[in-house]
């Protein structure tokens, strides 16, 4: 039901530097794989064959790296090495790749605004290629998308943290109506520990309705003049149409570097060693 994907990938990722001086973050491996395509396949997984980058200035290897590379191609084929392009060649087999460019980076409610002429007016995923969700069952958008067909409303990925860690997530509040499952009644950006309505945080995973386009359009700038997703949600929210949902899986916040180094090490330990 849900044939698009989302992907914010124009930040400039400055906790990395100097790494992400002229790298994008979402191409930084963790082991032999970029951030962004584990997203990628994520998405397709879920049959949102569609992923529409919203990328900026710097940004181009992003694109390319969903594309054929005719020379690399060349020299290793028939060699050992080739095997190695085979989740990046599944990934371009399955999927279709759109983008656009954020001339400004004013927030995430700013950067799904700037994709709206790659989606149309249709439900769509988000994602987010900071969190990198690892699942041996379905990834969390496979999860997310079959909520979607039973509800229809916008969906939010959240997972609990330390109450000490609310200031840096948003954080719902929230009626339980299943197990893992909650309809959101308020979201608070950042708040302090003191001032949290729950430790359920938002992390980086969407479904999204059309509708919240017109919804951004009319928000208001908050903070360093960015425009904030939650608070378009919580026009949402306020109608009873915003879903929170638990995921199931193990997340890593790979926009920090000790998110990322546990990341590697878990990948590399559990996965790569396998293979």
């Amino acid at each position: 039901m849900i044939k698009k994907c989302l992907f914010p990938v124009a930040g400039y990722g400055t906790r990395f530097l100097p790494a992400t001086k002229s790298m994008p973050k979402e191409m930084l491996p963790v082991v032999n794989k970029p951030l962004v395509q584990y997203g990628v396949e994520e998405a397709i997984e879920a049959n949102m064959t569609t992923c529409a980058m919203v990328t900026g200035r710097g940004k181009r290897i992003i694109t390319d790296h969903f594309d054929i590379s005719y020379e690399l191609e060349h020299q290793i084929s028939g060699s050992g090495k080739e095997a190695s392009l085979g989740s990046i060649r599944s990934v371009l087999e399955k999927g279709v790749f759109t983008s656009v460019r954020q001339r400004e980076m004013r927030g995430l409610g700013h950067a799904v605004l700037t994709g709206e002429p790659l989606i149309g007016n249709e439900p769509f995923g988000v994602l987010l290629s900071d969190d990198l969700c690892i699942n041996d069952g379905p990834g969390v958008l496979s999860q997310m998308a079959e909520l979607y067909a039973e509800h229809k409303c916008s969906i939010v990925a959240i997972q609990e943290v330390p109450r000490e860690e609310t200031h840096k997530y948003g954080v719902i509040k929230g009626e339980r109506i299943a197990e893992g499952v909650y309809r959101v009644q308020d979201m608070v950006e950042k708040p302090d520990p003191e001032d949290a309505p729950s430790n359920f945080a938002i992390i980086g995973r969407y479904i999204l309705t059309p509708d919240i386009f017109d919804i951004l359009r009319a928000t208001a700038p908050g903070a360093n003049g960015e425009i904030q997703i939650t608070d378009a949600l919580q026009a949402q929210a306020r109608e009873g149409r915003v879903l929170a949902y638990q995921f199931k899986g193990r997340r890593f916040d790979c926009g920090s570097v000790p998110g990322f180094v546990e990341a590697t090490n878990y990948v590399y330990d559990n996965y790569y060693t396998r293979n």
